[in-house]
């Protein structure tokens, strides 16, 4: 098979799956992940699917959201040297907020067990992570619960996050870029997303470096929102010259 039919065949693949992933690809086609690789990287350029961690989607699948499980294990290295390094961060004995989000997760589970925190979030996993934290005052946020992100959304979770202000937020994002800010699949979470934004004095983003360049269907921040963006070091020093240039911190861990 030449290379534009099997990149054919990938875009036709991409549009049925909503998804493809370059290990099953490669074994399809009986062909290297590296052969792979590049008819992804051009089918990208044909603006026909967007990259992301390990595959592709098609594009106009803005709105595509892998579930929990499959987040989980996706770019775990990473996301496990963001955490520790978001640790420092952390305030002595003052109030954070905590997103909903896989590498945010990760960071409550770091916290260390003399740690004097109030933490408030919105996610049930982080929830469960600190309910038995010796040091953890813990604020659960109510709402309607996405199965997909075990995020509480909507109304209520609005109402409680207008009512608090916070030393730093940490939040999560499925895309960042200057050009398209912040951004997530759902509208609702987007939403949660953005009242956490607005109730903490200092933002900090944790989102490895597969989420740069990523668009999602919802919009809910610019980096300038941003004040430290903590992702790993295969963010290209120019992305991180670029992203400092709008004044957003980084760090590559």
């Amino acid at each position: 098979m030449y290379a534009p039919e099997r990149q054919q065949e990938i875009l036709r693949l991409a549009r049925d799956g909503g998804r493809v992933d370059v290990v099953s690809l490669a074994e399809e086609f009986q062909v290297t992940a590296e052969t792979i690789r590049r008819d992804l990287k051009a089918l990208d350029r044909a603006g026909l699917v967007r990259r992301v961690h390990g595959g592709a989607i098609p594009v106009g699948r803005l709105d595509f959201e892998p579930d929990l499980t499959e987040r989980e294990s996706t770019a775990a290295d990473e996301k496990d040297r963001i955490a520790k390094a978001a640790l420092a961060e952390l305030p002595t004995e003052g109030t954070v907020i905590l997103d909903a989000g896989t590498t945010v997760v990760r960071l409550a589970a770091a916290i260390p067990l003399e740690a004097s925190l109030t933490v408030v979030t919105h996610s049930l996993p982080i929830a469960a992570r600190l309910a038995d934290h010796p040091g953890i005052q813990l604020h659960l946020v109510g709402g309607r619960v996405r199965h997909r992100t075990r995020a509480a959304v909507d109304a209520w979770a609005l109402r409680a996050y207008s009512e608090i202000r916070a030393d730093v937020s940490f939040v999560a994002a499925n895309g960042f870029s200057p050009e398209h800010g912040l951004t997530t699949p759902d509208l609702a979470e987007a939403a949660v997303k953005r009242a956490a934004l607005a109730a903490a004095r200092r933002v900090v983003l944790l989102a490895d470096s597969s989420k740069h360049g990523q668009e999602h269907f919802a919009r809910f921040g610019d980096l300038a929102d941003v004040d430290l963006l903590i992702t790993d070091d295969e963010l290209s020093p120019e992305d991180a010259t670029a992203i400092e240039g709008g004044g957003t911190e980084v760090v590559r861990a």
